[in-house]
């Protein structure tokens, strides 16, 4: 595993490269979910990229601009320039892999991402692997803030019954702050915007879509892209993982069948 800055330098990025340990001809990009969810998924990810690499498969795993260890403070970071960040990781594993085909795997707010970097013609994917990703964007933030005030009340020993009745009051209320991360206002409006209409599908791309039963949105977008003649793959998956906090604090397993799913899919 190799720790590195890349991109230009008005906005390098922080990565780490899976380098494979045998020959095949495969390499994975990995697009991070944001925030707390980014925290929940990352030594699932880790875990995930040394036994891709120990199959043959080279990884790269990166932080977005204003993520992680990159560069930037959170209210730097906002949908569109993720984005471009995505293709410019694509370009820094090409570099890395030569001809190897290379496939996205984007989890979250970082399928979203994935989708917008695949269809902007900019960055060419073999295949896209999209894990729960965020179609109704309103919805997701709407979720984040019930998720913030449930933290709120868990931590605090007589909690303030007044962050309910904002809450259910004013939409614009926790939304500066998410479960611990800033929130900048362009980011607001961009994830408001988020929708399916926003994430079209092209035919250059394979894509599998592995999705919730219960996420109708995701359901419903993956179906409406295939009656598009989109070379779509809806599956279901049901998995343990709970996107925005540990059920089981300090606990360092990761969820065997997520784990066995997502290597599934990238030797699919």
């Amino acid at each position: 595993m190799t720790p590195m800055l890349f991109g230009p330098p008005s906005r390098q990025l922080f990565g780490l490269f899976h380098a494979p340990e045998r020959d095949s001809n495969l390499a994975v990009l990995i697009c991070m979910p944001i925030g707390q969810e980014a925290i929940r998924a990352h030594r699932l990810f880790r875990v995930l990229s040394d036994r891709l690499a120990r199959s043959g498969t080279a990884v790269l795993r990166f932080d977005y601009h204003g993520t992680g260890d990159s560069p930037g403070d959170d209210l730097s970071g906002e949908l569109e320039g993720w984005r471009r960040d995505v293709c410019t990781a694509h370009e820094e594993l090409r570099r890395r892999v030569g001809g190897r085909r290379i496939l996205w795997l984007g989890a979250r707010l970082g399928a979203s991402a994935a989708v917008l970097a695949a269809k902007s013609g900019h960055c060419d994917p073999a295949r896209l692997i999209l894990w729960d990703p965020i179609i109704d964007g309103a919805r997701y933030i709407d979720s984040l803030r019930a998720s913030h005030v449930d933290a709120l009340e868990h931590s605090f020993c007589v909690p303030d019954p007044d962050w309910r009745r904002r809450l259910a009051k004013d939409s614009d209320a926790f939304t500066d702050e998410l479960l611990g991360f800033g929130v900048s206002p362009v980011l607001r409006q961009q994830l408001r915007a988020l929708s399916p209409k926003a994430l079209q599908l092209t035919a250059l791309h394979q894509t599998t879509v592995l999705a919730d039963p219960e996420d109708r949105a995701a359901q419903e977008w993956a179906r409406a892209e295939s009656e598009r003649r989109m070379p779509v793959t809806l599956s279901s998956f049901q998995h343990p993982l709970v996107w925005t906090s540990d059920p089981q604090p300090n606990n360092a397993m990761v969820p065997a069948e997520a784990l066995q799913r997502l290597m599934a899919e990238a030797h699919d």
